[in-house]
């Protein structure tokens, strides 16, 4: 079991009382083993804990890993604001408005407890928003999906297709550079597990893998990290896609 600081680290707050089994769960078991475990890095632990909490509809957990993510420096601001954006594509707008206003809700609390006023969000310019020819930005989205996925790009025959896959998640979501792919990859394996999308959950598993930017080893601790935050059910599911796509890997 890791020491009392680590956990004061990863939580920025007490822990449950270890009065009730969940609670020396959570003490013993989430926090003293599992983000204690060296397999995968503790940023890397966050950005399955806050996709997590955040789909889950969990008010107060979210605030508390958001405020945590913060304060611990483990997730700048403009990094946070970068995982909204992702993570409504894969789990919907809604949930993702509520965690951004998570966010302003921590950030400003941070800085109110350092006795400082919160820095404004960064401006952004029209340049972030990638190529405005529609034609270049196709190219560019079904390059990206063919580099992310592993597979061939879908045609553009419908506006799910032309407009939000081809044109916006892979022509230019996926190609921001305020996070980097292998984050891109955490973020969106969680999702696709927490979302009951067995198609999305084998490609998206099987091209972290294939593409070497996840390791088994760093695959399976994501595993574990999910399961204690969405439920072990689920996280059989992902398992069993991490064996089926390891199992294909090319040689």
């Amino acid at each position: 079991m890791s020491s009392f600081p680590e956990v004061m680290a990863t939580t920025q707050r007490e822990l449950p009382s270890p009065d009730t089994p969940f609670g020396r769960a959570a003490r013993d078991f989430l926090y003293g083993d599992v983000w204690a475990r060296p397999g995968l890095s503790r940023r890397d632990r966050r950005w399955v804990t806050l996709t997590c909490v955040a789909a889950a509809d969990s008010p107060e957990p979210i605030e508390q890993h958001v405020y945590a993510a913060l304060a611990s420096g483990d997730i700048g601001l403009e990094e946070m604001l970068e995982f909204v954006l992702h993570f409504a594509v894969y789990c919907g707008w809604p949930k993702a408005s509520h965690v951004e206003g998570a966010i302003a809700r921590q950030w400003d609390r941070i800085h109110r407890e350092r006795g400082e006023e919160a820095p404004p969000w960064p401006e952004l310019t029209n340049n972030s928003l990638g190529p405005q020819d529609h034609e270049k930005r196709l190219e560019l989205g079904a390059r990206e999906f063919i580099d992310v996925n592993l597979t061939p790009a879908p045609p553009p025959n419908s506006p799910y297709r032309q407009a939000g896959i081809l044109g916006f998640v892979f022509g230019h979501v996926w190609q921001r550079p305020g996070l980097g792919r292998r984050e891109r990859r955490i973020i969106t394996v969680a999702s696709v597990a927490l979302d009951d999308s067995p198609v999305p959950l084998r490609t998206h598993v099987a091209s972290a893998l294939h593409s070497g930017d996840l390791t088994k080893d760093e695959m399976d601790e994501i595993v574990l990290q999910f399961a204690v935050y969405y439920g072990f059910a689920k996280g059989d599911a992902l398992a069993g896609a991490v064996e089926a796509a390891w199992a294909a890997k090319p040689q």
